[in-house]
């Protein structure tokens, strides 16, 4: 039921950045973010109401996952809007927005089951636990560094480019050292665990591998005058095209050791 709520206030205020943004006064909202971080507080209270039924961190099913990874993605957005340093675009939060309800509509499909047990012992770690809440941490200023990259190619405005080109290093400058302690660090801390070794090829580890090359190279394009603006922005798309592909292409498409996560 919490979930549903979550999905509900987001739409609703995704509605309410298309009617701004319509309106073009954006300067007229001043709500809309609380019902997002509404949204966000009922998405963490559903973990921790599942985490306390399983008596373990609700974060190691498809379910799971997708719950916490809406409320993070909603909690950036949150605190993206209420910041005075960077002004934000309805049209980045909806962008946002759309991401995470996509991502709590593939929770509430028949692919993503929502039973309430324990996880199997190898996924009863706390290594486990930080692997997944840092990578995903990192991963929802991703989205807001994809959703300004495709808004930066899609505007001719000087001004509105900077500012999205400069939303998009500043996000991804945020969530590259958390994705790279929890996604690689963590991980691999969690493979020793689990199967006895800190790194295995497995498909899910590759991919993770490769997408964090795509955003050192993102990164490191912002030395290279020639390969800042529409280079970054292309950078930032790939790099997030791979993440969703880590997570979902891999789970449903190669087999690995993270299959039955």
């Amino acid at each position: 039921m919490m979930s549903t709520i979550a999905f509900v206030l987001l739409i609703i205020s995704a509605v309410i950045q298309v009617v701004f943004v319509l309106m073009k006064n954006e300067g007229k909202d001043k709500f809309s973010h609380f019902i997002i971080l509404a949204a966000a507080l009922l998405l963490f209270a559903v973990t921790i109401t599942r985490s306390v039924q399983i008596r373990f961190v609700a974060v190691t099913n498809t379910f799971e996952s997708l719950v916490f990874f809406a409320g993070v993605i909603s909690l950036v957005l949150f605190l993206y809007k209420i910041q005075k340093k960077i002004r934000l675009s309805h049209a980045i939060v909806f962008g946002g927005l759309i991401i995470a309800i996509a991502m709590l509509a593939i929770a509430s499909s028949p692919i993503a089951p929502k039973d309430i047990q324990p996880p199997v012992p190898a996924l009863q770690s706390y290594w486990l636990v930080l692997h997944v809440t840092c990578a995903f941490i990192g991963e929802s200023f991703f989205v807001l560094s994809f959703i300004s990259s495709i808004i930066f190619l899609a505007t001719k405005d000087e001004e509105k480019r900077k500012n999205n080109d400069r939303i998009s290093y500043r996000a991804v400058a945020i969530g590259y050292p958390i994705f790279t302690v929890g996604a690689l660090v963590f991980g691999a801390i969690w493979a020793k665990y689990a199967w006895g070794r800190y790194w295995s090829w497995d498909p899910k580890e590759t991919w993770a591998l490769i997408t964090w090359l795509v955003y050192t190279l993102f990164l490191h394009s912002r030395f290279i005058k020639k390969m800042r603006g529409k280079g970054s922005a292309i950078l930032s798309i790939i790099g997030f095209v791979f993440t969703v592909f880590t997570f979902f292409g891999v789970n449903f498409l190669l087999a690995g050791l993270h299959s039955y996560a």
